[in-house]
């Protein structure tokens, strides 16, 4: 069983056989007359499980008697000692038969592990086998809680663009928060689950479970059973009980990947557990209350997949109570750059090499419009680190795709647009207001056909609005005015 096992009790016979038979289950022993003798070795290595008799004085604090039974008040203080040194480690006790009042004082303690004397070695054959498997459930939980920990924070979100960091902020300020849903919205590729696993892992949920699942690579008859779960024998293939992901996130959270794709009866079943936060498994009668948040992204047009009547109304605004935008990788600036150089280090010492981007593949990733967002960006770099033939990384390697006619290395200059620049300069912010106010008298004030024009996202564009405080509604003139500076047709 490979368990670290104390045994407290008085030196005998019985202490002896006990010590020779967990020995005998490959487990590492530990003796000690006393809890004080226990814990006055030092050292900070914790047991799996304290075997301790509280009989004979054994728990006493230096009683001059070996015999008498030592006090409550003692028992309690010796337990307290224990679980303030290894709050982990797992108590069992040895009762007297003939003392009934013992074991309601055991659970007062708070040990639930209770054995009867004379010692019977089936039953505590019995009770390691059982702490074995709780030392596994609590190795994994530790490897878990430190995996959340190191991966699930919004460090691990790269990027100083200002349209990423105002996203992070709002999803820093809603982690905040354990009950509210979370919709992350953004195009394939952005990075959404990133974001959900550091909301996850900065909230108050951090220490519970996180679990995932992609709606639209589960067949739809099997996704209402791996969300809520079902009965034995509920449907034909239903041999045995199954716990749904929202019943097994208890206390921690269930992400929604690519929520858009759910079913329409579906969709009415997830809005009537967002509102009651309770789970009826297929076949079941029983209902039953869990406590969990939903976080759901998708890289859809919801308000759009509204007026089809593919999604439901009412679903939309009850998952949007806080919508994220992130935004796609061609509107993060530097951001491509800073992102190729980390996933280069990261890949090249993953394959055990090395390798660096040069000046010329940096303008490369820069002119490249990323449909793909960064998981293409990833794919690109991992393809030339792999082949590179060198330490060096340059546009041959990268080997960009060509797009809209052109290579990766080229783009249109503003001669091309029809467009000559002012003698007095121009700021970006500027030229980026002017763009989106043009994309939308062009459009009617039609946000998405605005989007498209732009080639950005619609979540995209409302935010860049609201940074500009554009308001859609209000007239727009058909051409810059002389009082700001602007591109102007040659």
């Amino acid at each position: 069983m490979n368990l670290n096992v104390a045994i407290v009790m008085p030196a005998g016979p019985e202490r002896d056989a006990l010590v020779d038979h967990v020995a005998t289950q490959k487990c590492e022993v530990q003796v000690a007359d006393r809890v004080e003798d226990f814990l006055s070795r030092g050292g900070e290595e914790m047991c799996s499980l304290a075997i301790l008799d509280f009989g004979d004085g054994s728990l006493g604090s230096g009683r001059s008697s070996t015999h008498d039974m030592p006090s409550f008040a003692e028992r309690r203080d010796a337990v307290r000692r224990l679980k303030e040194r290894w709050p982990r480690m797992q108590l069992a006790a040895f009762l007297d038969r003939s003392n009934a009042a013992e074991a309601a004082e055991m659970n007062e303690l708070g040990i639930r592990n209770l054995l009867l004397k004379p010692i019977r070695f089936d039953a505590v054959e019995g009770l390691l086998k059982a702490a074995g498997r709780s030392a596994v459930q609590q190795a994994r939980e530790q490897r878990e809680s430190s995996r959340v920990r190191e991966e699930f924070r919004f460090e691990r979100i790269l990027g100083e663009s200002p349209a990423l960091r105002q996203s992070i902020e709002l999803a820093q300020s809603v982690s905040l928060s354990s009950a509210t849903s979370v919709l992350i919205l953004g195009e394939s590729g952005v990075g959404k689950e990133l974001f959900a696993r550091a909301i996850h892992g900065e909230s108050p949920r951090g220490r519970g479970p996180f679990l995932e699942i992609n709606c639209a690579a589960i067949p739809r008859e099997l996704l209402e059973s791996e969300l809520f779960g079902h009965e034995k024998g509920s449907f034909t293939d239903a041999t045995q009980q199954r716990i749904g992901l929202f019943e097994a996130g208890e206390g921690g959270s269930v992400f929604l990947d690519e929520v858009g794709e759910l079913p329409l009866q579906l969709q009415a079943k997830l809005l009537k557990f967002l509102d009651n936060k309770v789970v009826r498994r297929v076949g079941g009668t029983r209902d039953i209350a869990v406590d969990v948040r939903i976080l759901a992204a998708t890289n859809r047009d919801l308000t759009g997949e509204v007026r089809q009547g593919r999604f439901r109304e009412d679903l939309y605004y009850r998952l949007n109570v806080v919508p994220i935008v992130v935004p796609p990788l061609r509107e993060r600036g530097d951001d491509i750059v800073l992102l190729g150089h980390a996933l280069c280090e990261r890949v090249a010492r993953k394959l055990g090499r090395t390798g660096r981007l040069n000046a010329a593949a940096e303008r490369d990733l820069m002119r490249y419009p990323w449909p793909g967002n960064v998981r293409e960006l990833g794919n690109v770099i991992e393809r030339a680190v792999l082949l590179a033939k060198t330490e060096e990384i340059g546009p041959a390697e990268l080997a960009l795709p060509r797009v809209g006619g052109a290579t990766g290395s080229e783009s249109p200059s503003l001669h091309d647009l029809g467009l000559r620049f002012p003698a007095d300069g121009i700021s970006l912010d500027t030229l980026e207001k002017a763009a989106i106010e043009g994309a939308l008298t062009r459009t009617g004030g039609n946000v998405v056909e605005a989007a498209k024009l732009l080639h950005i996202g619609r979540g995209s564009l409302r935010c860049k609005m609201r940074r500009h405080r554009i308001d859609r509604t209000e007239p727009r003139p058909t051409a810059p005015s002389t009082g700001s500076p602007a591109l102007v047709r040659a």
